[in-house]
């Protein structure tokens, strides 16, 4: 496996993401949003960037994911950007966009995830592959969870044969609470984000301050009648629109680009 081990004042890192809207930081707004483009979000790749920096002598940083893409369009649009960027690491969490869709083949969605993986490695690059998410604990995306299990198995395979490390969301208990999810269901909670943030900083040997797996604080159950009102709310506000983009052939990310299209030096 290639390794990427950081210290107190060591070497320059550059760290490049790449992805769709889960690693865009959708569902945790920046601080600053407001005066921002695109109405700006952090996420977890910014987070484990700042945490980054709080070891290496400069961090430069680029995230190139962009939300509503594709494997193909990632591939396409971010594999090569990174590729000429030369950075070291890479997080890589594509697919799950072509996963949820009727019709979408985890077979041929990791063929093209693997050459894009192999790609990043001949750059000498440490390359962290992230996981599908069990979706058991969802009503709605329950009946995708044999999809997305045969997708992350693929993907665990990737990694493998290509040394790469891997942050597998498939098992992070946490993500099977509520509270680590924005109202939409499909992106983090800030906190979501901030424990995935913390995981990865583990994953790549990074000195952080708190657990990912801290236990949740008790909270009682939703009541019946409120739960279901929450579903039909839900259903009113995002799953009919992402219907309707998906029978009109729209993206969400439609005439978006990368929220940080360069490496950038952190702080």
């Amino acid at each position: 496996m290639s390794g990427f081990r950081i210290g107190q004042g060591s070497a320059d890192v550059s760290y490049v993401a790449l992805g769709d809207s889960f690693t865009e930081g959708l569902g945790d707004p920046h601080p600053d949003s407001g005066s921002l483009p695109q109405g700006r979000y952090r996420g977890w790749a910014d987070r484990l960037a700042e945490h980054l920096a709080d070891h290496a002598a400069e961090v430069r940083y680029a995230d190139l994911a962009v939300r509503g893409r594709l494997i193909r369009q990632i591939v396409d649009e971010q594999v090569p950007r990174a590729v000429e960027l030369r950075p070291d690491p890479v997080t890589v969490c594509a697919g799950g966009n072509d996963i949820i869709r009727p019709g979408g083949d985890p077979d041929q969605v990791a063929r093209i995830f693997g050459h894009a993986v192999a790609r990043l490695r001949g750059t000498g690059a440490h390359v962290v592959v992230l996981t599908g998410v069990d979706t058991g604990f969802q009503p709605v995306m329950r009946h995708l969870r044999g999809k997305i299990a045969t997708y992350t198995m693929h993907l665990r395979g990737i990694a493998d044969a290509h040394g790469c490390s891997v942050i597998d969301l498939w098992n992070l208990r946490f993500f099977q609470d509520r509270r680590a999810w924005n109202r939409d269901r499909l992106h983090p909670s800030p906190e979501g984000h901030r424990r995935l943030a913390l995981k990865a900083c583990e994953v790549l040997g990074v000195p952080v301050e708190g657990r990912w797996d801290e236990p949740w604080p008790l909270e009682a159950p939703l009541a019946w009648r409120a739960a279901r009102q929450a579903d039909l709310h839900w259903a009113r506000e995002f799953l009919v629109p992402w219907i309707g983009r998906r029978l009109t052939g729209r993206s969400s990310g439609d005439g978006l680009g990368p929220k940080r299209p360069n490496l950038e030096r952190l702080r």
